[in-house]
């Protein structure tokens, strides 16, 4: 069901501190704390006795005590102190523990083997060190949906000419073609749109008057990162992404979609902009307005998962599906694989 040897985003920094914080990530229950030199820990949310969750316990130093019979964990998982036991730790008092990183104002979790758990696998974020971009840390919310589908919203740049009319929409986005391509991280599609008006949500950032021409890039990596660009030059300038005028504006958006379990995502996201590092106002224009329009897809996309995982007619596919479609093809044989090489390990 999930691609489980990579890293996925549990929560901001800031959510993880010196109390217990209980998450389901990929199905599983998992509770985060930080050490007290400031290192996130995560362990299995189950203590080995009857279950109960170490989130209802305490912390004590680095060490989780549960709540029931004082069985105490230390950062790897295992049993450090049975109270009950007359010092004696039982051989099964062990829980799982993960590898977790702290990374562009986000916690990662790795949900698979810790053996190949690498921190330089976590996405890189160009320009992260110039100081003339402005990287917005992270916000969050929870969409009651697959996150696949969350994935195929990304890879879909049409739908913002009607779910985001008012935010990242541009009047005739929807009439040039898309181009499409699989990558070994993913698939994305990009395109230019030329002699447009910006739309409302950039208008405010764009450092040029008059209309534009427009780079739309929306990628997605495996399993469940998304990367979008959005570049703006004078009209008559654009169609070149690598020889851009001194007065594009770009922004790029990061997406992090965590699979609660098969009917929730949590969603968390990072904007990178070229100009204006110094301006709190424009950093919060843009965090606002991109919440806003992420809300947008949320509504839609709890709907969409309700209706077909209730449908009672068949649904179909449109041609602006194809990017989301074969995404899911290589990462179905991606999953298949990894399962196939841990069985065979077993």
């Amino acid at each position: 069901m999930y691609l489980r040897n990579t890293w996925y985003v549990a929560a901001t920094s800031q959510e993880i501190d010196r109390t217990l914080k209980h998450l389901e990530i990929l199905g599983e229950n998992i509770v985060f704390y930080r050490t007290e030199a400031g290192a996130p820990v995560a362990l299995e949310d189950a203590c080995p006795h009857r279950k109960l969750p170490l989130s209802m316990g305490r912390i004590i130093g680095d060490t989780v005590e549960c709540g029931y019979h004082g069985l105490t964990f230390d950062c790897t998982g295992s049993c450090v102190a049975a109270p009950t036991q007359a010092g004696q730790v039982p051989p099964g008092a062990v829980v799982r523990s993960y590898p977790v990183a702290d990374r562009w104002g986000l916690v990662w979790v790795w949900p698979g083997d810790p053996a190949l758990a690498d921190e330089d696998k976590i996405i890189q974020i160009e320009n992260a060190d110039n100081p003339n971009w402005k990287l917005v840390g992270g916000d969050a919310l929870t969409c009651e949906c697959n996150y696949l589908y969350m994935t195929d919203n990304l890879l879909d740049p049409s739908h913002v000419a009607w779910v985001h009319q008012t935010s990242f929409a541009g009047a005739g986005t929807e009439d040039v073609r898309l181009n499409i391509k699989v990558t070994d991280e993913g698939a994305l599609v990009h395109r230019w749109l030329e002699n447009r008006d910006p739309p409302p949500f950039y208008g405010k950032m764009v450092k040029f008057k008059g209309k534009c021409d427009r780079l739309q890039y929306y990628e997605v990596r495996f399993p469940s990162h998304a990367l979008n660009k959005s570049v703006f030059t004078p009209a008559g300038t654009g169609g070149d992404d690598k020889n851009l005028p001194d007065d594009a504006y770009v922004m790029v958006s990061y997406h992090f979609m965590t699979p609660i379990n098969e009917n929730a995502t949590r969603y968390h996201w990072l904007q990178h902009r070229n100009t204006d590092p110094e301006n709190e106002e424009i950093s919060q224009v843009a965090a606002e307005g991109a919440r806003a329009a992420f809300e947008e897809d949320r509504l839609v996309l709890s709907a969409v998962h309700s209706g077909l995982l209730n449908k009672v007619t068949p649904n179909i596919d449109l041609a602006l599906d194809s990017a989301g479609l074969r995404f899911r093809r290589v990462l179905d044989k991606l999953i298949s694989e990894e399962q196939e090489t841990a069985a065979a390990a077993e």
